[in-house]
């Protein structure tokens, strides 16, 4: 790679060759962040960016097409003071939840109102939806933590914030994700099974919901009730606060003598 190291985090200036097509050559001399370094089946390596500037960047975090862009090691110029270098500990936060499920939405919506303020370094939003599949796959990029965001019920007063560490001891050892819904213990499940059991810590940042749904109502509930609407614009702060906690105690463990 010409002496440069790219690790997810590490920015560049995209220097597309004069063999790359039309839409790469449009990126010339764009800044992006490293997402991920790949190799594909002929033993090419591939480097995954996401621009800087993009609105939709989070979804090219994701692997969304669109919003992520391969390049080759030798199109890419490290930027100073980045080359090789990774965040300290990286977090992933995850919207989970179907927005045409009344208050399931919430997961979805805290993303999206979470990923329009500065994020610390190593630290991605992205909303998920119901794409388990993608999740899991996603949860075993790199990370040191995941956030989920989501709606979880617990007979507390609806809007209720609160954070959860589940005990991945006592979840399925085995489960694949349903192709119209979002079980985040099944997306747990399979994301041990490719990880080989290895896992990132896993947190939970749930709300209460008010309007329930089971997805075999007549008629859809579309939007969020009015305590979990608010719940939405309390979570960001919550979630930032919760970040800065998570940071802190892993520059701690790094420092430790």
């Amino acid at each position: 790679m010409n002496g440069a190291s790219f690790r997810p985090g590490t920015r560049v200036r995209l220097r597309p060759s004069r063999r790359a097509d039309i839409m790469d050559l449009a990126l010339t001399g764009r800044i992006a962040e490293v997402a991920a370094v790949e190799e594909d089946f002929e033993g090419q390596v591939h480097v995954a960016v996401v621009l800087e500037g993009d609105p939709g960047r989070d979804l090219g975090a994701a692997s969304q097409i669109g919003h992520r862009f391969f390049f080759a090691p030798d199109e890419l110029e490290p930027l100073p003071g980045s080359e090789g270098r990774a965040p300290a500990h990286r977090v992933l936060v995850a919207g989970v939840g179907n927005i045409f499920m009344a208050d399931d939405g919430f997961g979805p919506e805290a993303a999206t109102a979470l990923a329009g303020r500065p994020l610390p370094d190593g630290v991605h939003v992205a909303d998920f939806g119901i794409r388990g599949m993608d999740l899991a796959y996603r949860m075993l990029d790199g990370y040191d933590t995941v956030v989920l965001l989501d709606a979880t019920p617990h007979g507390r007063p609806p809007g209720t914030l609160s954070v959860i560490e589940p005990d991945l001891a006592t979840l399925p050892a085995e489960g694949a994700p349903e192709a119209h819904a979002m079980d985040p213990v099944k997306v747990i499940a399979l994301a041990r099974q490719l990880g080989d059991g290895d896992l990132p810590r896993l947190l939970v940042v749930g709300c209460e919901p008010e309007v329930r749904m089971k997805g075999d109502e007549v008629d859809v509930v579309v939007g969020l009730s009015e305590p979990v609407r608010e719940a939405v614009e309390r979570s960001v702060p919550f979630v930032e606060s919760l970040l800065a906690d998570i940071l802190a105690a892993a520059r701690e463990e790094v420092n430790l003598p």
